[in-house]
């Protein structure tokens, strides 16, 4: 299949401008899985001072339209080294589709924002994907700030929104309050449950007393809570619970905070952390010498290959995070051999960290808007539930589903994550890996703990 080249226009700043990557894919002929192909159109000005049109609570496309989808995702910044992956699993899903006939008999467009791991370039993206675009479904964001900033501009724009990562439980608590409508959901599980998780594997590694370390956002900050209300339900101590821990994402320099955390003699300090600035304060607790002997425990937030290189080696060698342990959603979907097959074949590895999660939050948005028959936000979310939970015939493949609905069937989507049986709030409930840094500096999968 011949790749289109990327038009560019000349470097502006970044936060001026934020590139739009338009994705049109046409039927594709027999084979189901083949190469994404992108197209890059010239920049547009996206920046906070740009003009947009008025917002509008009408629907995001016209049914008579093909199904218009955007992504949300950091390419770049703080959450970069795992966002770049999330970002190309999605025009495979699309291009998947397009190759089986696409949705409601036309192919399915992709438009890709780079949210930058920063909720103002993030709202003027999700602004410009609502009102200019008009997607009706977005998939994204990853970061849970990003997220919070995101959400609103959806609703008022009636366009479905489903996270392939930002795990706050506060989304939970909104969704309840019924701030979201019905156009929130997201296919990995919030850090209520990994918050269980990992304090139940501190409990099992026989850790009394521990300190908390985060960064202060909707992300940090809400696993913090829960975290702490989980290990002190298992008999634990929260050394700092007092005066939490917390540092300013655009620091850039954290001797105090990582001072602060290793305080008080824990056992272990849960370490909530993004890579670029989190990298920077574990490296910093080795300077000071305050690291030694103590377990450093981490979140998903982290988990790249990246990681410990970028925290850097002792004076013997030896990487400072070696023998670090964490979790990390997992994934056990019936899809995941398929597209862990896929992967290797067009990537030449296995699919990273939040891969599943994000395709299946792709293919929930495509199923929902072929079984509403209307490539709208309001049909996506009126049947998003209805693809991803039973009753109906279950089915792990995009294509399997789409044949099925177009012949009036109902489905029960099994994803790559997992289940993605959502709630009325939009969640789902996961399994997480239990994953620790060799001393090689690679990283290593050793076990599951499941928060239920």
């Amino acid at each position: 299949m011949k790749r289109l080249d990327a038009v560019r226009t000349p470097d502006l700043p970044q936060r001026q401008v934020k590139r739009s990557t338009l994705v049109t894919l046409t039927t594709l002929g027999s084979a189901l899985l083949l190469a994404a192909c992108e197209n890059t159109p010239p920049a547009s000005n996206t920046g906070a001072n740009s003009a947009s049109p008025a917002a509008t609570t009408t629907s995001a496309t016209n049914s008579n339209d093909g199904l218009k989808i955007g992504s949300l995702l950091p390419s770049t910044g703080d959450l970069a080294a795992i966002g770049q992956q999330m970002v190309d699993s999605v025009p495979l899903v699309v291009e998947t589709v397009n190759a089986c006939g696409g949705v409601n008999g036309k192919p399915v467009t992709l438009i890709a924002q780079d949210d930058q791991t920063d909720p103002r370039a993030g709202a003027a993206a999700m602004t410009k994907l609502a009102e200019v675009d008009r997607v009706a479904g977005v998939v994204g964001s990853f970061a849970s700030s990003v997220s919070s900033a995101a959400v609103p501009i959806a609703v008022r724009n009636k366009v479905m929104l489903i996270s392939p990562g930002s795990t706050s439980p506060v989304f939970t608590e909104r969704a309840s309050k019924g701030e979201f409508q019905g156009y929130w959901a997201r296919t990995a599980p919030p850090d209520t449950y990994q918050a269980l998780a990992l304090a139940q594997l501190a409990n099992q590694r026989g850790f009394k007393r521990v300190s908390t370390v985060v960064i202060n956002n909707d992300y940090g900050v809400g696993f913090e809570r829960a975290f702490v209300q989980a290990f002190k339900q298992l008999g634990g101590t929260v050394v700092n619970e007092a005066n939490p821990t917390r540092y300013d994402p655009k620091a850039t320099t954290f001797e105090t905070e990582a001072a602060a955390a290793f305080n008080g003699d824990p056992d272990a300090v849960v370490a909530v952390l993004y890579e670029e600035t989190g990298s920077l304060l574990l490296k910093s607790a080795y300077q000071q010498g305050v690291s030694q002997g103590v377990q450093v425990m981490l979140t998903d937030g982290v988990k790249s290959a990246g990681f410990p290189t970028k925290v850097g080696k002792s004076s013997d060698g030896k990487y400072i995070v070696s023998g670090a342990i964490g979790t990390v959603p997992g994934a056990d979907g019936k899809a995941l051999q398929a597209l862990t097959q896929l992967w290797q074949s067009k990537k030449g590895g296995p699919p990273g960290e939040y891969v599943p999660q994000a395709w299946d939050a792709t293919a929930l948005l495509v199923l929902a808007a072929q079984a509403a028959q209307a490539n709208t936000g309001e049909g996506i979310a009126s049947k998003i539930r209805e693809v991803s939970n039973a009753p109906g015939t279950e089915v792990s493949d995009v294509c399997e589903g789409l044949r099925l609905l177009r012949e009036g069937q109902d489905i029960n989507y099994q994803g790559a994550s997992g289940n993605v049986d959502i709630d009325q709030n939009g969640d789902v409930v996961g399994v997480y890996d239990v994953w620790t840094v060799n001393d090689d500096g690679k990283l290593a999968v050793i076990d599951k703990v499941n928060p239920k």
